[in-house]
């Protein structure tokens, strides 16, 4: 079982979901959102950083999952959301962890089946797939462990693909 750390990064408020999964069977570790504050951009950049960097120290996730940006009301926000995926990805980064990008639309298409999925589909599957009926989920949390589940999921496949591609070829 690989341990991944999912992140749905926000500039207010960045979502993570921590993992154990084989691609098929997952289990939650823990789960939770970092909340940035005030008005000044540069430390709430260095609040994401941080406080991604307390979650990395503390459960030693191997793989990192992160959500790409895929709209924004007007370009100083997306310019905003970007920047704090990039405090998100250096936390990573720095601790020689691989991380890969997943698309808001093929994370829902991943975990819903449908890539217009709205956000209580995704509170309701994730739920579902980690066994955690009974816990509530922050908006943001759910997305970061959709992000973990949909990277869980898609490498046990490629990883299947490959192998097979392999013994095709023989």
């Amino acid at each position: 079982m690989r341990r991944i750390l999912g992140i749905d990064p926000g500039s207010r408020v960045t979502g993570y979901g921590v993992i154990e999964s084989d691609g098929i069977r997952s289990r939650h570790i823990a789960s939770g959102c970092i909340r940035a504050q005030g008005d000044d951009f540069p430390a709430r950049l260095g609040v994401i950083f941080e406080g991604l960097s307390e979650v990395i120290a503390l459960h030693r996730p191997v793989e990192i999952a992160v959500e790409e940006v895929f709209f924004a009301r007007n370009a100083a926000s997306a310019l905003k959301l970007g920047q704090a995926r990039g405090a998100a990805i250096c936390a990573a980064v720095t601790r020689g962890l691989p991380v890969k990008e997943y698309a808001a639309r093929a994370v829902k298409q991943a975990i819903v089946g449908t890539g217009g999925a709205d956000k209580e589909q995704v509170q309701h599957m994730v739920k579902l797939m980690l066994n955690l009926a009974a816990e509530a989920l922050a908006p943001d949390q759910a997305d970061a462990l959709a992000v973990a589940l949909s990277h869980a999921h898609t490498e046990a496949t490629l990883a299947h693909l490959s192998r097979a591609s392999a013994g095709w070829r023989r």
